[in-house]
């Protein structure tokens, strides 16, 4: 089976690549042996959409606002690793 792979899509012309950057720079630090990839993928229109394996697991246009970091770590984990803790940033 291949490793999961991660999209992040940002807006180029809302410049927030930094953002996706961050982000995809948190998933690979907690993900680092679960994850085979973290793509960047520019786009326009004030996307920021996260993609695990194809499937849109957050939207930024869907919930009116950006994933927190814990809880972008959350979705994936869920999807790809369901019985990992993540310490700190497990929910209560």
């Amino acid at each position: 089976m291949a490793s999961p792979r991660v999209e992040i899509n940002y807006c180029t012309q809302c410049r927030w690549l930094m953002r996706a950057a961050w982000m995809a720079q948190e998933l690979l630090t907690t993900f680092e042996t679960e994850l085979g990839e973290v793509a960047l993928v520019p786009g326009t229109g004030g996307v920021f959409d996260v993609h695990l394996n194809g499937e849109l697991i957050y939207s930024r246009k869907e919930q009116g606002r950006f994933p927190e970091s814990k809880e972008l770590k959350q979705l994936v984990r869920d999807k790809i690793a369901p019985e990992r803790p993540l310490g700190h940033s497990d929910r209560n």
